[in-house]
């Protein structure tokens, strides 16, 4: 069976679906590729399927605070806020263009 086309891209500003907190995109795996015990963990109501995309963001707390997130697909979606995201490690990662995107920074050899 054929993995999973990532809905979204890496440099992306999306939202979580139940949990209104933000965050941009800095990694993608095809289909769930984290501790089972931390798949245990989520509420079995909400568990979501490991057969689709999972996203690493630089997230914020709607109080602001940075945390990294891990997200299944079904539970994000695009974030059209034009306020800014606050995640320490963003700079580090992303240049932001004048348009307000996030374009991954060229690694220095």
């Amino acid at each position: 069976m054929p993995s999973p086309i990532a809905k979204f891209h890496i440099g992306m500003p999306v939202r979580h679906r139940v949990y209104g907190f933000r965050g941009v995109v800095f990694d993608v795996d095809a289909e769930f590729d984290n501790t089972e015990d931390w798949y245990e963990s989520i509420p079995e109501d909400v568990r979501p399927r490991k057969d689709q995309p999972f996203y690493h963001l630089f997230a914020e707390t709607p109080e602001k605070a940075p945390y990294i997130a891990y997200v299944s697909e079904q539970n994000l979606e695009a974030d059209d806020d034009t306020d800014p995201i606050h995640h320490p490690a963003l700079d580090e990662y992303f240049d932001v263009t004048e348009d307000g995107s996030f374009v991954t920074r060229q690694k220095m050899n």
